[in-house]
């Protein structure tokens, strides 16, 4: 029988390259797509997935939908994820990525299930590194510079403290910048590959 894998923010950046990735080695693949949301990245894909309508911060949808599934895995990736936006809204920053895990491993807690649980936590929640701190090493002190990298930390150690209280197994990873095929162009990487792209293309100098 085919394992279930339960991805938050599937129809993003990562979570649609996970869900490829995940149907390929055989896993039964669900995921949780806020309302009106642009689903462009899993179009090709939709048929071979079991999506559910529901925001991160619906915790009464979300725990029906934990509970319905019972997952295996759980990879959450939902998130306010873009600092400068954090800098503008950082309430709804806050709120979506703090708030938003604590409703998904509160699910976890009450429908007793057991599944392993990834959490994205960021490079940034490092924030202040000194020259002599370098390269940064997991256990360098954790100086957080943005209302994201914040949240991140928070998101962290809700996870720490939900693995020591309640034994929900929580894995805990920090990533750094990563790019490729279908991240938005508000990051210079995807900026920069755009504009070769047009020129190479001569539609622009």
């Amino acid at each position: 029988m085919a394992k279930k894998a339960f991805v938050t923010g599937i129809a993003g950046f990562v979570g649609s390259h996970l869900a490829e990735l995940l149907l390929s080695k055989g896993f039964e693949v669900y995921g949780l797509v806020r309302p009106r949301t642009r689903r462009d990245y899993i179009e090709p894909i939709m048929n071979k997935l079991h999506l559910d309508d529901a925001d991160i911060l619906d915790s009464h949808s979300l725990y029906a939908t934990i509970s319905r599934i019972k997952p295996d895995y759980i990879f959450h990736l939902a998130a306010q994820s873009y600092v400068p936006t954090s800098w503008i809204s950082p309430s709804v920053t806050l709120e979506a990525n703090i708030v938003g895990s604590a409703n998904l491993f509160e699910a976890v807690k009450q429908t007793g299930i057991d599944p392993v649980i990834q959490i994205a936590c960021s490079s940034e929640e490092y924030g202040l590194v000194h020259p002599d701190e370098l390269p940064i090493k997991e256990t360098n002190p954790l100086r957080p510079l943005s209302p994201y990298a914040v949240s991140k930390l928070a998101m962290d150690y809700l996870g720490y403290q939900y693995f020591q209280s309640y034994k929900v197994r929580i894995v805990r990873t920090r990533g750094f910048n990563h790019t490729g095929p279908r991240r938005g162009d508000t990051f210079a990487e995807s900026t920069f590959a755009k504009q070769i792209a047009l020129i190479e293309k001569k539609k622009q100098e």
